[in-house]
């Protein structure tokens, strides 16, 4: 993986190259709408680098960048003082744990430019080009202090996202319908209905811009983290096929991590995974 970034006045821009050992490329541009120093901008790139890497389902990776203070710090050449810093240095060193190998190499700036131009593309207010994956982020990405925020997953993170932060909905069974948490989302998408409740309301029309109608059965998809359509399931029905994924390839000593993953992977989606999931394991 390579990673670089550029510094502005708005924020931080990122670009990502991740190349498989079949030499197969995926290229991410990010747009950060906060400011930071350019220390922690890159250690922003490099968290968020980290998360997608972990997102595809890499176990070992190599990072490549030209940031010598960042690759010193984590491969614990040098200490870091500032809390910012710090707070973003914990946050690789957790990440780090998901992976079997994690080397960070550091190279000349030459060797970067892939990754440059990425982050030129984020810097710019032009179209991203079709093959490459975009994300915009207005919050930290990790806890800064007290009181600060921490980034809220969006519709295009990918599992691990998920995963740390299942999402919590609020449905409510209405009278005359079988439980399904599909349903408000498809009342909204479909036949344009609301929740009377103005609070619920508004939630219900900003989560469905997540998902989308597909198919002349109009059924419910989720958008993965690689653009591919999840079919959204009832929760019955994903309990049963985590069932069904436990007792097989995943039974022996599978993390819930590694079962949720695999179902999402299959192409269903769930808002209750995660937690099914812990509670199936255990």
């Amino acid at each position: 993986m390579y990673f670089d970034g550029s510094l502005m006045k708005t924020g931080a821009r990122a670009g990502l190259l991740l190349i498989s050992p079949l030499g197969v490329p995926m290229r991410y541009v990010i747009r950060i709408h906060f400011a930071k120093s350019n220390n922690v901008a890159k250690y922003g790139d490099l968290v968020n680098g980290l998360r997608i890497a972990i997102e595809l389902g890499v176990h070992c990776l190599n990072v490549r960048c030209d940031s010598q203070l960042v690759i010193d710090q984590v491969m614990k050449s040098s200490s870091c003082h500032d809390p910012k810093m710090e707070a973003y240095y914990n946050e690789v060193r957790r990440l780090e744990d998901k992976f079997h190998g994690l080397e960070l190499v550091h190279i000349a700036r030459r060797y970067n430019e892939a990754a440059d131009e990425l982050a030129k593309i984020a810097s710019t207010r032009g179209t991203v080009p079709p093959d490459v994956f975009s994300r915009d982020l207005h919050k930290p990405s990790v806890n800064l202090g007290v009181g600060a925020d921490i980034e809220t997953p969006t519709p295009t993170d990918a599992i691990e996202a998920l995963l740390m932060a299942a999402e919590v909905m609020e449905v409510e069974q209405r009278p005359g319908r079988p439980f399904d948490w599909r349903t408000l989302f498809l009342d909204c998408l479909i036949r344009c209905e609301l929740p009377e409740d103005r609070s619920k309301a508004r939630r219900i029309a900003r989560r469905a811009k997540s998902y989308v109608i597909y198919g002349e059965s109009e059924e419910l998809y989720r958008p993965s983290p690689t653009r591919i359509l999840q079919r959204c399931i009832t929760i019955e029905e994903g309990r049963k096929l985590l069932e069904d994924l436990h007792s097989r390839a995943c039974g022996h000593h599978a993390a819930p991590r590694t079962v949720v993953g695999n179902a999402f992977r299959q192409g269903f989606y769930w808002p209750t995974a995660v937690a099914d999931t812990i509670e199936l394991v255990r």
